[in-house]
């Protein structure tokens, strides 16, 4: 295993987390977004608590699949564990978004899963988004509990807390997110309105091949 991440991999991090910021989905210093390097099995993530505005590259953490920091001078994300847990238990994923989206977490709040109404987060996630009951989310404990939740799809609701997403690229997760969101707005006014029309899992699943 190499000792540290390209650059420009830490570029594509610092870029997806701006953008994701710029989109009002990781309010303030909220959330977390990691990237799994495929060179050298590293993990490139977000400091603990430092907000997006400030961020450099520099202040990215480099950790291994322990969470044990190899490069860098701020303390990682405190979610780093449940991060860490998503790549040793899912090895086709190399991206990774926790977020805080507003409608998403109405959903979250009262424990109804969101329905894949809009084809694009069905594709994204493949199938429904389901709630995690609320619980300590920094631990290894949490991440596993969390993928027994997941399932086969690529997001879950923490329950009073926000969004988990991931991807084959962080690129991916990042679009995941955008894409549940737009679920959640869409599923929560068609409630208003009458019984939305669900895409079923038979046709998500051709969808997605």
């Amino acid at each position: 295993m190499n000792s540290s991440i390209a650059t420009d991999q830490k570029a594509r991090l610092l870029s997806q987390a701006m953008l994701i910021s710029g989109l009002g989905l990781v309010p303030m210093s909220q959330g977390n977004l990691s990237l799994r390097d495929p060179e050298s099995g590293l993990v490139v993530i977000t400091p603990h608590d430092y907000p997006y505005e400030f961020m450099t590259i520099d202040d990215l953490v480099v950790v291994d699949l322990d969470g044990n920091v190899i490069e860098g001078s701020r303390l990682p994300s405190s979610e780093t564990p449940v991060h860490c847990m998503v790549y040793q238990k899912r090895p086709q994923i190399f991206g990774i978004v926790h977020s805080e989206p507003i409608m998403t977490n109405v959903f979250g709040v009262i424990s109804k899963p969101i329905l894949p109404v809009f084809v694009n987060m069905a594709i994204d996630v493949r199938g429904v988004v389901p709630i995690m009951e609320f619980a300590a989310s920094g631990t290894k404990d949490f991440g596993c509990r969390m993928l027994d939740v997941m399932g086969k799809n690529y997001a879950v609701i923490w329950a009073n807390h926000g969004l988990l997403t991931i991807g084959e690229t962080i690129e991916k997760a990042v679009h995941c997110t955008v894409m549940v969101e737009a679920n959640a707005k869409i599923y929560y006014y068609a409630l208003q309105l009458g019984d939305p029309i669900v895409i079923s899992q038979d046709v998500i699943d051709h969808l997605v091949g």
